[in-house]
């Protein structure tokens, strides 16, 4: 269902986003938790996309079984890095083929295994222009829906370590949107006044398509170090930190305190009537899961309604 769709449908979205496996038997494993988040009904799914090698395959091969096998809705990443427009014109044809209805549009990090790679190889050098060849593809009737694909675009609550200046990325945010991208999705964060602020700040510049928050809870210590290291700028506050570690030796009290501190911010999120919330999984269901039946959403059809 195309994301226009999906928004109009549903007054509050709530999805899930995947990493594609690194192995067959990791496929199989996370197709068996498949069904955990498939009767959770869901509005949509993501998949992320590594760039280069198997895992890009992996990503492609995952949205198409997402998409023949089940009943959830799969939208795929696309990044900019390691791609010339040949390889992203084949990756469109083959989502438009298997049905898919949005896409992902990212800039993307270079594969941790190239860390010397050369982007001027690349002949899409920023999200923008990966959305506007989107658009292009969009324009010529390729799609059996005439609109095309739904395009979806990052958004940073907490700034993008790229671009310091937080007046200059709200503008790039707004160019990306007047590009053509219906939606935007957050990167994770643990402060609603931050995500607040940005809406804000997306609403003076005239940004008026719906923002997506994204949540991550945390269920270990060591997940949230490692998240630490990976989402450079992103802001853990005090009160959360200190909740964690007064039981950093009990796992499991680690893992309470993370799930109550993200349920808390999605009841926060949606009394101040928020457009979507999108939960960052890991691949794992437990978290998750719990979050969404606690906010009373298993059969969303209290918040989906208008």
């Amino acid at each position: 269902m195309h994301i226009q769709d999906i928004f109009e449908r549903d007054s509050t979205t709530f999805s899930f986003e995947f990493f594609p496996p690194k192995s067959e038997a990791a496929a199989d494993d996370l197709f068996q938790r498949i069904s955990v988040f498939e009767a959770l009904a869901p509005s949509f799914v993501s998949v992320t996309y590594g760039a280069g090698g198997s895992t890009r395959e992996r990503t492609h091969d995952l949205v198409v079984r997402l998409k023949q096998c089940t009943s959830l809705d799969p939208v795929p990443h696309l990044t900019c890095v390691c791609h010339i427009r040949d390889e992203i014109e084949q990756i469109l044809l083959r989502y438009a083929e298997a049905g898919m209805s949005n896409i992902v549009a990212l800039h993307g990090d270079p594969p941790r295994s190239r860390p010397d790679y050369d982007r001027s190889q690349d002949d899409f050098k920023y999200a923008i222009d990966l959305v506007k060849y989107i658009r292009e593809f969009n324009d010529r009737g390729i799609h059996a829906d005439p609109r095309g694909f739904g395009i979806a675009v990052a958004g940073f609550p907490e700034g993008h370590p790229d671009t310091p200046n937080r007046l200059v990325q709200v503008q790039h945010l707004k160019a990306k949107v007047e590009a053509g991208a219906d939606y935007v999705c957050t990167q994770m964060f643990f402060d609603n006044h931050e995500f607040y602020d940005w809406c804000e700040h997306c609403q003076m510049v005239g940004i008026k398509v719906p923002l997506v928050a994204g949540i991550m809870p945390i269920t270990s210590l060591k997940g949230l170090l490692r998240m630490a290291d990976l989402a450079a700028g992103t802001r853990y506050p005090a009160k959360l930190l200190r909740a964690i570690y007064r039981v950093q030796d009990d796992p499991e009290a680690v893992r309470q305190v993370g799930i109550h501190w993200a349920t808390e911010q999605c009841l926060d999120l949606i009394d101040h009537g928020v457009r979507g919330i999108h939960f960052y999984t890991l691949n794992r269901s437990d978290a998750t899961k719990q979050i969404y039946q606690t906010l009373g959403a298993r059969d969303s059809a209290g918040l989906r309604s208008p």
